[in-house]
């Protein structure tokens, strides 16, 4: 199917995408379906009473994948999408999503997704979401994802979420209930700049004995963008759990990172850490003496940072 550049750029930055993807796939564009594959061991199916789509993978799925990106060109389109993934026991699988927004018009463009996933027993699940906005219009980007993770009995969930460009307003709720012998990363990166302005809230439920919960994250709030983190892990039975938000500030950008740890077990470990500030001197200094420009150091720290 041929694309246009705007199209291709968008997959590439979504989903790391330079053509038809290996595997089961769904594309969506600019609120419908583009394209789609299942397979023998994954299965994409349409929701008939809602916007969105069901993705079932069978016992013992192990090495395989599923993209499920979305793009928009248009400008004006606002949808919300419920994406539901019924993963069985003993997997072994990699989701590729995420969301490109290019808009060269004046209105907004908008998605909203809710995405569910039901993680069976003892399977493992690595869940890659980045979020990328461009376009020459004056029209916003906007995108609000909404994750909720259910872990069964030594199931686990690696989420990497990014955004690192061009989205104007992003509210972001994560909610992950971990059973016993489960564990949680979630590793968010976000970079704003203008006047962009982003706000991420995570709850982590240790529900099960053994479980574990682990949130790092790292951002860059420039120019004059705002922050908000809130990341709350609650123990509510003997397991460990840690939270860890590193931020850098640069020119009059706010950020506000608020961990909070709440333990309903008196054998629930948590801990957290939260530290925000700018670019040290000395680290600036050290890259200008090999060369580079000031704006190129901080260019280089900063990439660095938010590897």
């Amino acid at each position: 199917m041929a694309r246009t550049k705007a199209e291709i750029d968008l997959l590439r930055e979504v989903a790391d995408l330079e053509g038809t993807p290996k595997g089961a796939y769904n594309i969506r564009k600019n609120g419908k379906l583009d394209s789609r594959n299942s397979t023998e061991n994954i299965q994409i199916v349409t929701k008939e009473d809602k916007p969105g789509i069901d993705i079932y993978i069978k016992p013992g799925t192990k090495r395989q994948s599923v993209h499920i990106p979305v793009i928009i060109t248009e400008t004006g389109l606002d949808e919300l999408v419920y994406n539901d993934f019924h993963i069985g026991a003993d997997c072994d699988v990699v989701i590729v999503a995420g969301c490109g927004i290019h808009n060269d018009g004046t209105k907004k463009s908008q998605h909203d997704g809710v995405h569910t996933f039901y993680v069976g027993e003892n399977s493992k699940v690595q869940y890659v979401e980045k979020h990328y906005g461009e376009g020459e219009g004056t029209g916003e980007r906007i995108m609000n994802p909404e994750t909720v993770v259910y872990l069964e009995k030594g199931a686990s969930i690696q989420l990497d979420t990014t955004q690192l460009r061009g989205v104007d307003s992003t509210k972001r709720y994560t909610k992950i209930v971990a059973k016993e012998d489960a564990e949680a990363v979630v590793t968010e990166k976000l970079l704003t700049h203008g006047r962009q302005k982003a706000t991420s809230e995570m709850d982590i439920y240790l529900a099960g004995e053994g479980a574990t919960g682990r949130v790092i994250s790292r951002s860059v709030a420039q120019d004059d963008s705002e922050q908000v983190f809130y990341p709350r892990m609650i123990g509510d039975a003997p397991g460990f759990g840690h939270v860890q938000c590193d931020a850098i500030l640069m020119g009059r950008a706010k950020i506000q990172s608020i961990p909070a740890i709440v333990a309903n077990d008196p054998d629930a470990q948590l801990v957290h850490e939260a530290a925000i500030g700018r670019i040290a001197g000395d680290q600036l200094l050290k890259l200008m003496t090999l060369g580079l420009t000031e704006e190129e150091a901080e260019e280089e720290i900063l990439n660095g940072f938010l590897r």
